[in-house]
């Protein structure tokens, strides 16, 4: 069986001509899957984001225009690279909300916020990577998400449908959903994480209802998303964090 994972995992890292650079040369360090995952995107005026991510980041735009994205889905197996998972720890429910920065000619995300279905989970997941995550009400019932911070006064509660599979992908569709490293603001440093997987496999989406309440800063979503996508999944591989010296 072990042979069998390292078997897969091996050709998940020979997939690799997707991607706009190369992973580390480095091991990777963990393993998750990232399943069942909504995507809501936003377009929001430059000033309103450039404010949330930290000066050192450049925020990055699509043809002038900024993003900022909410994804939930389930996380699964999540684990160390020589351990194995434990289902009580390593599988719970996520969302969180992120726009799109660039550093050293390598576009990635930024996380303005990170929730977790499971106290442990979050405890866990902030304690290993240094990630904003915190406690919430996530709830998953097929395609209906709903998510309650109590603390913060956020919340979500959608019904969706995917739809057909898209198999011509726009510029924007790419730009979206194909990053492959995540910045962190740690201190006085700012770190980079750099992550693999296949390309995503995006469907189209009908979303039958949707009700939400996220405020960051000047940020306010609260209407309806520019684009939705919506994926069954990917397997993901993640190295250690490096400190960018700037």
């Amino acid at each position: 069986m072990a042979l069998k994972i390292r078997s897969n995992l091996d050709e998940l890292l020979a997939e690799k001509k997707h991607r706009p650079f190369d992973y580390p040369y480095e091991p990777w360090a963990y393993y998750q899957e990232w399943n069942k995952v909504l995507f809501l995107h936003w377009k929001l005026p430059v000033e309103t984001l450039r404010k949330l991510v930290p000066s050192k980041l450049i925020l990055d735009t699509f043809h002038g225009d900024a993003y900022v994205s909410l994804v939930a889905f389930t996380m699964q197996k999540a684990r160390p690279e020589y351990l194995p998972a434990i289902k009580c720890i390593s599988d719970f429910g996520e969302l969180n909300i992120r726009t799109y920065v660039e550093m050293e000619n390598k576009k990635g995300v930024y996380f303005l916020n990170i929730e977790a279905e499971k106290t442990l989970s979050a405890l866990l997941a902030k304690t290993m990577s240094g990630l904003p995550y915190e406690k919430s009400d996530i709830q998953k019932s097929g395609f209906l998400y709903k998510n309650h911070n109590k603390k913060k006064g956020f919340y979500l509660e959608t019904e969706f449908e995917p739809k057909d599979q898209i198999t011509n992908k726009s510029e924007l569709d790419k730009w979206l959903t194909e990053r492959y490293c995540l910045y962190l603001e740690d201190g006085d440093g700012i770190f980079r994480y750099d992550i693999h997987h296949r390309e995503w496999d995006l469907q189209n989406v009908e979303i039958k209802q949707l009700k939400l309440h996220y405020r960051i800063g000047d940020m306010e979503l609260t209407n309806s998303p520019n684009f939705v996508h919506y994926s069954k999944g990917v397997q993901v591989l993640a190295w250690k964090r490096t400190r960018l010296f700037l």
